[in-house]
């Protein structure tokens, strides 16, 4: 089941579109001003945002930017305001579409409809013709299995590589050392999770500027570790 969240701060607007939504087998979230729903659309696995323009908090604008920055997930922008500046506004941020209000609830679905399929065509297509994942100047080629930072490549044991590219591919959650034993060395950990801590030092020692300040590969004390994005 998919998952939408709508930002929009006119509640009765918001239960419509959620109502019309999830007649439609999707499942809805609801955030009414820009700093919460800027917060949930980062650290949650959304798969499309409607978004209203004027928001309280930070707008609707300042929202796209900030997730188009992390994340590739359709953006539907809604708003009143029918000025094509703010059309074009909107959508050279990223927006993936824009809705004038008053609108159809049946179009809105529809709209979710056509970008969700959209999204994940071109996500399958890029799974099968290009298995890279790039971050803030780090590049990793799964399928070569090479590693480059800033143009240059490095070099990575076997494991040092499976640790990054697992991380990589599950960012911003966070794993216990226990658990990235089990996923990479594919066994119970038994005393042996000082092994993940020496790996996640080499591999910080090759791909961050600081390792005592790292910008990808970020530690939670007590907890275990997380990829940032």
């Amino acid at each position: 089941m998919s998952k939408v969240l709508i930002v929009e701060d006119e509640m009765s607007i918001a239960e419509l579109e959620k109502d019309y939504l999830e007649a439609n087998a999707f499942s809805v979230e609801i955030e009414n001003n820009g700093d919460s729903g800027l917060k949930r659309a980062l650290e949650e696995p959304f798969d499309i945002v409607v978004l209203d323009l004027m928001l309280p908090g930070i707008d609707g604008f300042e929202v796209c930017r900030k997730i188009r920055e992390q994340k590739q997930i359709p953006i539907l922008m809604v708003s009143a305001k029918k000025d094509d500046i703010d059309k074009i506004r909107g959508l050279g941020l990223g927006a993936d579409d824009y809705m004038t209000k008053p609108f159809s609830p049946s179009e809105l679905v529809a709209r979710v409809k056509a970008h969700l399929a959209r999204y994940e065509a071109i996500m399958t297509s890029k799974e099968h013709s290009n298995k890279l994942i790039e971050i803030r100047g780090l590049k990793i080629d799964t399928t070569a299995r090479r590693v480059w930072i800033d143009e240059e490549e490095k070099n990575f044991t076997s494991k040092e590589f499976d640790l990054l590219v697992f991380l990589a591919s599950n960012p911003n959650h966070v794993y216990s050392k226990e658990e990235l034993f089990r996923q990479i060395w594919d066994m119970e950990s038994i005393g042996d999770i000082a092994t993940v801590t020496v790996h996640i030092k080499k591999i910080r020692e090759k791909i961050e500027i600081d390792s005592a300040k790292p910008q990808y590969i970020e530690t939670i004390w007590g907890v275990g570790y997380r990829f940032k994005v």
